[in-house]
C-alpha cells in the first residue's frame, strides 16, 4: 500500500483512542494523579538518577511516563502527533501540578519544531511499529542528543509482532517487509471500548534496530530481553508476579520486551 496516508489514518485511530484510554483502569488516571508513577522496574533500573537532566520524550501519548519522568527531578519535553492525546497531556500535567513541554507532531517533522538539544532521548512500549522508516528515526534521535547524551529504548519485542492476535500461529514477517493495514476493534487498554478504525503499522526486527543507531553515530551500551511484559496488553495472558505478564501456554519461551541503551558518540 502507499504509505502517503499513514499519518492521517493513523492520527484519527489515536485520537479516537484517547479519551477511553484517558478513562481506563488501564492507565488509572485517578491513581496517578494521587501520585502513582507510570514507570516500571525495566525503565525505572535502566533510568537511575536523572534529577536535572533534560529529557526528550518521543511518542509519549498523553504524556504519564513524561510526566513520571518530571517527578524524578528532569525536565522533559514530550512529543505525540495526536492532538487529542497532548491536550489530555496537557490537562494531566496541570491536575498533578507537574511541569513539562508537550510538542504536538509527527516525530519526522520534531526539527521544524524544537532546536535545543537533550541529555536523554526516551521512548517506550508501543512505538516503532508506527514508524515506516528507523533510519530517519535514529537521525532524530541522534540529531536532538547532546555528545554522549544517551538514548533509552524499552519495546515489545518483535517476536511479538510475528504471532497472530491470540498467539496461536506465526502471521506475520520478523522482518519488515512493508506496510500493514489492519482493522482494530475495541482497544489494548479497553477491549470493550465501543472504537474500530484502521491503522498502519511496520514490523521492525532486531538487526533494523540496533544497526538504524549505529549507523547515526550511536554505540550500544546495552541489550536486554525479557521474557514477561509489565502489561496485561495482549490476548491470552497469566499474570506470574504482580505486573508481569507472560502468554499462556508459551511461558517463558519467548522474549516480550527489549530494552536498549546507547550513547551518541563525540564525533
Amino acid at each position: 500500500m502507499k504509505e502517503t496516508n499513514y499519518i492521517e489514518i493513523n492520527k484519527k485511530s489515536w485520537n479516537n483512542r484517547t479519551e477511553h484510554h484517558y478513562e481506563s483502569d488501564f492507565y488509572d488516571v485517578e491513581g496517578f494523579i494521587k501520585g502513582d508513577t507510570s514507570l516500571n522496574e525495566i525503565e525505572l533500573n535502566l533510568l537511575g538518577d536523572i534529577k536535572g537532566k533534560k529529557i526528550l520524550h518521543l511518542q509519549c501519548h498523553f504524556g504519564q511516563d513524561t510526566l513520571s519522568l518530571a517527578r524524578l527531578g528532569a525536565e522533559v519535553t514530550g512529543v505525540d502527533f495526536s492532538d487529542k492525546a497532548i491536550q489530555k497531556a496537557n490537562e494531566l500535567a496541570a491536575k498533578t501540578d507537574v511541569s513539562a513541554t508537550f510538542i504536538c507532531c509527527d516525530i519526522y517533522e520534531l526539527p521544524e519544531h524544537l532546536t535545543e538539544q537533550f541529555d536523554l532521548v526516551y521512548t517506550s512500549y508501543g512505538t516503532i511499529g508506527w514508524l515506516p522508516d528507523l533510519n530517519t528515526w535514529s537521525k532524530i534521535i541522534s540529531m536532538f542528543l547532546v555528545p554522549n547524551g544517551q538514548f533509552y529504548f524499552i519495546e515489545f519485542h518483535p517476536v511479538v509482532w510475528m504471532f497472530d492476535d491470540d498467539f496461536k500461529r506465526v502471521k506475520y514477517n520478523y522482518f519488515n517487509s512493508g506496510a500493514i493495514k489492519e482493522t482494530e476493534e475495541g482497544t489494548y487498554a479497553d477491549r470493550n471500548a465501543e472504537i474500530s478504525g484502521e491503522c498502519v503499522v511496520w514490523n521492525h526486527s532486531m538487526s533494523e534496530v540496533i544497526n538504524s543507531l549505529i549507523t547515526k553515530g550511536m554505540t550500544i551500551n546495552s541489550l536486554n530481553e525479557f521474557d514477561y511484559s509489565p502489561y496485561d496488553c495482549f490476548n491470552n495472558t497469566i499474570e506470574i508476579e504482580k505486573k508481569k505478564f507472560r502468554i499462556r501456554g508459551l511461558d517463558n519461551k519467548i522474549p516480550l520486551v527489549l530494552a536498549i541503551v546507547a550513547t551518541k558518540n563525540q564525533n
